[in-house]
């Protein structure tokens, strides 16, 4: 009997396909109830734009949404539509992206004759690399975005094939709803010519790159707006960015390394990473460059063997450019890599290694040896498997997650403070959240939030006299911050006005208040009581006056007309 004949017969596909989301579901089940994490109420759907008028602004006005993605946001928009503020919806949305894009990955391998491509898929759908991406709400914009960029790619070998003028306007199509999910899919026209050079030795300029000039100016137009944006909307400038063309290059070599080795080893990962310093005259920093040279000269060696392991490098990082350093990316405060940078790039490596077992079990001339390939394959999938289930955990809820990063990367700032935030809101848990912001300002003392988290905190454990110093810091440190300065120049003045002979500063810090604010009844009421303690009548009941009439029903400030000193008048206190 022929060997082939006694081996167990595969499963039929639509049986691997629901396998594949079975398997997805069960890998993601601790996170399918897990809470709002870090920056997710701010991709969530807001009040102010959950009408029909807020649909318009999320496509048409800059600033509407955290970054400008409107097919994500549209997105988002819909599913509150459907369920509101329940989180499961939006984590099974997640899940179903992903399963749904780990098997356009096996559509797509089967097209270009791939061997392995279920095993690539489930490689894609259980690897941990990709749980940040699946389990955290706001990276929808990775499952959809490559939802999209794996249909386009699809439409495009159609295209490739039959070159028919529909084929072609689907593509381009789906290929500007990925970029409009998010603008990493920006590299998708490089990776098609990789794989035109993979399929045939050579790449046509008539007949590949001319048709794909329009996919490259839209990617350009959407890479300019992406990196406005990051700056100018979310902030990606300052000091923290300032890195010369050399640190760049160095930083991307090692950007690369890193993913490389969290793909083959992706035992130790971690929310935020450590924040590397780059050091241009260490001998040890251009290790990684070098490295990476020297890898691609060896894969370009060996491609008159095989093309795929180089093609396969090439897009992995090829699919990394938008997050190796070159352009300023919010994140890069905290860490140059995260693991949903790499939730595109690592399909090419999950397709690599499937095909290497493919290779190997067809080389495999002995049933035991097959069987023996086929029980490491399954085990290797139950290991990532596991590791997802136990990294998804991570993400039940924002506390368990900012442990978990600090247990990994301790000396990891943002875990601390934002732990310290969620500390400050439980029941006695404010002596906790001091302890959490005080490591922040030991690990970096220019930390302005950490400043006023930690005035904030002292002043309601009754300890207002150090809170002064932490306000007053964070006013210097980030004086173009607008709504922290205003609220410190507030508590200092509440805190000041109790303090013996400091009531002129007091007044000044709830003057500056008001000048920012000059709409807040709160305030006017603070400083007129500042004033009326000087024994500034006159100035006090203008002050009095105007939160009244800003709140004719602020039983406050006419409790307060009522101490001024007999003969004062009030057109608000008849």
């Amino acid at each position: 009997m022929p060997l082939r004949s006694r081996l167990p017969r595969r499963l039929p596909e639509p049986a691997l396909g629901l396998l594949l989301f079975v398997a997805v579901l069960a890998a993601y089940a601790p996170a399918l109830a897990g809470g709002l994490l870090w920056d997710d109420d701010a991709h969530i759907t807001r009040g102010v734009l959950q009408g029909w008028d807020g649909l318009r602004r999320i496509w048409f006005e800059l600033g509407a949404t955290q970054q400008y993605y409107p097919v994500l946001h549209s997105a988002f928009w819909l599913e509150h539509q459907l369920w509101g503020e329940s989180v499961v919806g939006y984590h099974l949305v997640n899940v179903a992206l992903h399963a749904l894009a780990a098997c356009l990955v096996v559509l797509i391998c089967q097209r270009l004759a791939i061997k392995g491509a279920w095993i690539a898929g489930f490689l894609v759908a259980l690897h941990p690399v990709n749980v940040e991406s699946v389990a955290w709400i706001s990276e929808q914009k990775n499952t959809l975005s490559l939802v999209f960029y794996l249909l386009a790619a699809l439409a495009w070998l159609r295209f490739d094939e039959r070159r028919a003028p529909r084929d072609y306007a689907v593509a381009l199509a789906l290929f500007a709803a990925a970029l409009a999910t998010k603008t990493v899919t920006a590299t998708l026209p490089c990776v098609l010519l990789v794989l035109v050079w993979w399929r045939h030795g050579a790449v046509s300029w008539r007949r590949d790159v001319i048709p794909l000039l329009p996919w490259f100016a839209l990617a350009f137009a959407a890479g300019i707006t992406t990196a406005w944006v990051e700056r100018h909307l979310i902030g990606a400038a300052g000091a923290e960015f300032e890195l010369g063309a050399l640190q760049r290059l160095l930083v991307a070599g090692r950007v690369v390394w890193h993913y490389l080795v969290t793909f083959v080893w992706p035992a130790r990962l971690v929310f935020t990473y450590p924040l590397w310093v780059i050091d241009a005259h260490a001998p040890s920093a251009y290790a990684y460059p070098l490295a990476i040279l020297a890898l691609t000269a060896g894969l370009w060696r060996l491609r008159h063997r095989s093309r795929g392991p180089l093609a396969a490098f090439l897009i992995f990082v090829g699919s990394l450019v938008p997050v190796m350093g070159f352009l300023n990316v919010y994140p890069f405060r905290y860490s140059f890599v995260a693991d949903h940078f790499q939730y595109h790039a690592s399909v090419a490596l999950s397709v690599l290694v499937a095909a290497g077992i493919a290779a190997l079990a067809e080389r495999t001339t002995s049933e035991t040896a097959r069987r023996g390939v086929t029980l490491a394959t399954a085990t290797l999938l139950l290991a990532l498997g596991t590791l997802t289930w136990r990294q998804a955990a991570n993400y039940r809820d924002a506390e368990t997650l900012y442990r978990a990063t600090i247990a990994g990367n301790p000396e990891g700032w943002m875990a601390h403070h934002n732990l310290g935030r969620l500390l400050s809101r439980k029941p006695g848990g404010l002596n906790d959240a001091i302890a959490q912001y005080e490591t922040v300002l030991r690990l970096k003392p220019d930390h302005a939030r950490a400043h006023y988290s930690l005035g904030v905190a002292l002043q309601r454990v009754g300890r207002a006299a150090e809170a002064v110093a932490h306000f007053e810091a964070a006013i210097r440190l980030e004086p173009a911050n607008f709504l922290l300065v205003s609220n410190a120049h507030y508590l200092l003045g509440d805190i000041l006005i109790q303090a013996p002979g400091r009531l002129d500063e007091a007044i000044a810090h709830l003057e500056e208040v008001v000048r920012r604010r000059p709409l807040i009844a709160e305030t006017h009421l603070r400083l007129g009581e500042a004033l009326l303690a000087a024994n500034r009548v006159p100035a006090a009941l203008r002050e009095l006056d105007e939160a009244l009439r800003l709140q004719p029903d602020y039983a406050a400030a006419r409790e307060s007309l009522k101490r001024l000193p007999p003969g004062s008048s009030s057109s608000k206190n008849p």
